[in-house]
């Protein structure tokens, strides 16, 4: 396929006959935290898809997750109130002219919901006759059969996929194949929305790039990223690091102790490095800040060290931001202003405290008026906001500039090669 274009087995909504039929969609809004939406950019997304599913007459209930309320270790599922749909549902009615209607049901204190009961099914028949614009359903990780592997889990697919006629997928950050997700999608007609389509065709910028290609990736984990790293570097021009991803290759690469790295990411970080030796991918840069204690940013316990310094010693304290002053550097600006697609999933230092780094990073990307610029992460995003806020705001109408709602999902995808195989994307072709 050449870049741009949808998979022709990908069932798409404009081809999904909707009129007056009941629609499940599964977006991905996890955006609240502590009761409160952190960053509104993933519900905006989706609300093409919406409008697209009420232009041909279909009548949707929404699904998200939000948090994580399941105990890993023991089951536990604990339905809080700061991980409600409530304020998504104010938001969205704010926005859109219509009544959304909120759906309870009954929480095991141990076990979250369990069954999807009969109380519905008064809201889908006012949905049907005009009287509700929309039904939101609670929170799916507090349903008990979302993430589990047992029986619970093919109970709740069914009972979702009584609730409707029709599936709509359109939360590509949502990549794990979970009830609502994937086994849905077994069950249902089901259909790619909008957005979701939007995601898939601007991967290809990554995986098929315009060149020169410049990445950027950083990270608080070592392990979780190598493998989207090493499919990156395959494709990649230069490749730029930051975070404990940064500190891990240069502990491995100079043999310097750095605070905050463990054994086990600097083992890791040596295949880069070993790698980098033969292509020279890799663009360090010249200057790092290095902090005493990672409390906070406290006068006299940070200073700017060069490069050079990791070669001479053998124990550094936290590096915990890239220098603005490397940014300046005529060898960076050459190389990112000469690039044809930068894509970007990079914090570069300790936020709130160190975020110079990271905001003249942002600043440089988007002096290139060349280049596809792609941005993937909810972190990534929510700086790029914080920080450089006129900037954000241009990008989002930019032709030039994408911003992807995940970005777990788009590292995967550039791992496996295609965004095809992830499971719930894959479920939906013929």
């Amino acid at each position: 396929m050449e870049k741009g274009e949808l998979d022709p087995r990908l069932r798409l909504i404009q081809q999904a006959d909707m009129q007056g039929k009941v629609v499940l969609v599964r977006v991905d809004h996890n955006v609240v935290k502590n009761g409160k939406i952190k960053a509104p950019y993933r519900i905006d997304a989706s609300v093409g898809t919406l409008y697209a599913i009420a232009a041909k007459g279909g009548k949707p209930i929404l699904m998200t997750h939000i948090g994580r309320p399941r105990d890993k270790k023991t089951g536990r599922i604990v339905c809080r109130e700061d991980q409600s749909v409530d304020p998504l549902v104010k938001y969205l009615e704010q926005k859109l002219p219509i009544k959304i209607h909120t759906q309870e049901f009954p929480i095991d204190p141990e076990k979250g919901i369990l069954h999807i009961d009969s109380s519905v099914t008064q809201y889908i028949s006012e949905l049907k006759e005009g009287k509700l614009g929309m039904i939101y359903l609670p929170n799916s990780r507090w349903f008990q059969g979302e993430q589990s592997k047992g029986p619970e889990r093919e109970t709740l697919a069914n009972e979702l996929a009584s609730l409707a006629d029709i599936y709509v997928n359109d939360a590509f950050s949502s990549w794990r194949p979970h009830a609502s997700t994937y086994d849905i999608a077994t069950r249902l007609p089901s259909f790619a929305g909008t957005l979701l389509q939007k995601e898939i065709q601007n991967l290809y910028r990554v995986l098929n790039p315009e060149r020169p290609f410049v990445a950027i990736v950083a990270g608080a984990k070592y392990d979780t990223k190598i493998g989207p790293l090493k499919s990156l570097y395959n494709k990649v021009d230069h490749l730029i690091l930051g975070g404990l991803m940064c500190n891990a290759f240069l502990s491995a690469k100079y043999g310097t102790q750095i605070a905050g790295v463990s054994e086990e990411d600097r083992c890791l970080a040596m295949e880069l490095v070993d790698l980098d030796k033969k292509e020279n991918k890799v663009l360090e840069m010249s200057y790092l800040v290095e902090s005493d204690t990672i409390e906070g940013r406290i006068e006299g316990q940070y200073r700017s060290i060069g490069i050079a310094e990791l070669r001479e010693t053998k124990e550094l304290k936290y590096i915990l931001d890239i220098d603005y002053k490397s940014l300046e550097e005529q060898r960076v600006k050459d190389i990112i202003g000469s690039a044809k697609t930068i894509f970007v999933n990079a914090v570069m230092g300790l936020m709130p405290m160190f975020f110079e780094g990271s905001e003249a990073l942002y600043r440089l990307i988007t002096s290139n008026g060349s280049a596809w610029k792609l941005f993937a992460g909810g972190d990534t995003l929510q700086e790029l906001r914080n920080l450089c806020p006129r900037i954000y705001l241009a990008g989002l109408d930019a032709l030039d500039t994408y911003y992807f709602t995940g970005g777990g999902s788009v590292l995967t995808a550039i791992e496996q090669g295609s965004p095809y195989h992830l499971r719930p994307v894959e479920v939906l072709l013929d």
